[in-house]
C-alpha cells in the first residue's frame, strides 16, 4: 500500500506544473461565482486551507473551472491526507463529491492528461485503503468515483 507521501507526490509530480490560471471560477456569473475567485485567486497552492474550502455550503472548488481544478489539486490532496478537523471534518468527503459523478468530474475528467488521471485514481484508491472510515458517505462513493477515473480495487 502506498503511503500518503508516494501518493501526494504522484498527485504533484502530475499536476505540480499546472499554470495558475488568470480566472478560477466564470467570475462574471454571478456574485457568489466571483467572491469564490477572489478567494482562489488569493491563495496558492501552499496557502489553501481548509477553513477555505471545507465548507460544502460555500465551497469555492465547486464553481472552478478545470484549470482551476488542476492548478490546486496538490493542494486539494495535501487537505484531503490531512488529519480531520473538530469544525471541517475529512476533507476527502468533499472532494470525492468532486472527483465523482455527481460533482464536475466530467470536464474535470476530460481536461486531465493520462498521468493525471492516474494519479486521481491513485488517491481515490488511497483513500479506500486508508480512509474509507473517514468518509461521510459509504465507501461505496469513493468507489464509483474510482470507476470514473480508473481502475477499480
Amino acid at each position: 500500500m502506498p503511503t500518503d507521501a508516494n501518493v501526494l507526490a504522484s498527485v504533484v509530480a502530475a499536476f505540480g506544473d499546472c499554470p495558475r490560471p488568470e480566472h478560477f471560477t466564470d467570475f462574471s456569473h454571478c456574485e457568489e461565482c466571483a467572491d469564490h475567485d477572489e478567494l482562489l485567486q488569493s491563495r496558492d497552492r501552499s496557502t489553501l486551507s481548509i477553513a477555505d474550502v471545507g465548507n460544502p455550503g460555500w465551497d469555492p472548488v465547486g464553481f472552478c473551472t478545470p484549470q482551476g481544478m488542476a492548478y490546486y489539486m496538490p493542494a486539494l490532496a495535501r487537505l484531503s491526507l490531512d488529519e480531520p478537523t473538530d469544525e471541517f471534518g475529512w476533507y476527502g468527503s468533499l472532494l470525492v463529491f468532486h472527483l465523482g459523478p455527481a460533482g464536475n468530474q466530467r470536464q474535470f475528467y476530460e481536461y486531465c492528461s493520462l498521468q493525471q488521471r492516474a494519479s486521481i485514481a491513485l488517491l481515490l484508491g488511497h483513500f479506500i485503503e486508508s480512509r474509507g472510515s473517514l468518509s461521510d458517505f459509504d465507501v461505496g462513493e469513493i468507489r464509483r468515483a474510482l470507476e470514473s477515473w480508473g481502475p477499480s480495487l
